[in-house]
């Protein structure tokens, strides 16, 4: 029987999420994106598919500092509202991102994949203990809370576009 002042481990689903950190996950992103080809379209939005995975190693870029981001205020800087939507919430299909994150180009796919390799390469040698951008939404992250995010916006994408 335990006694009140033994420490309990916590077992709770959010604790247990996918994480870019994780290299069997992030594989299994990266089999993901190999499945999309040039006639790829979205079940939502607007994005081309070289457009769509262009955004996401920007979202990337956007971590490890490679990328400037303007700040944005809002709701999301309140750090109970962060954790709910990095960690709790379905996210809506179309949400506003970031002007930054919009390619105004159409890069090809193998292009735009390979930069997406390239970013999560440099983002993962920084590691979640590692320095670590300002997100332009939620402010500050914990390299946790970024693996997490990252994780969950690069499913996102594969999702909008079936894989």
């Amino acid at each position: 029987m335990r006694t009140c002042h033994e420490s309990r481990k916590l077992e709770y689903p959010i604790f247990r999420m996918p994480t870019i950190w994780d290299s069997t996950a992030r594989a299994d992103l990266l089999r993901r994106y190999d499945k999309l080809n040039d006639q790829s379209r979205p079940q939502w939005g607007k994005f081309t598919v070289g457009r769509m995975v262009r955004h996401c190693a920007d979202g990337v870029r956007m971590a490890t500092g490679e990328l400037a981001v303007k700040p944005k205020p809002g709701p999301f800087r309140n750090w109970l509202v962060g954790k709910l939507i990095i960690y709790v919430m379905p996210w809506p299909k179309g949400a506003p991102t970031a002007p930054e994150l919009l390619s105004v180009d159409d890069p090809a796919l193998d292009v735009s994949r390979s930069e997406l390799r390239a970013a999560l390469d440099r983002l993962v040698a920084i590691g979640p203990d590692g320095s670590l951008a300002e997100h332009a939404a939620f402010g500050k992250l914990s390299g946790k809370d970024w693996g997490v995010l990252a994780y969950r916006h690069l499913d996102h994408h594969l999702t909008q576009f079936g894989v």
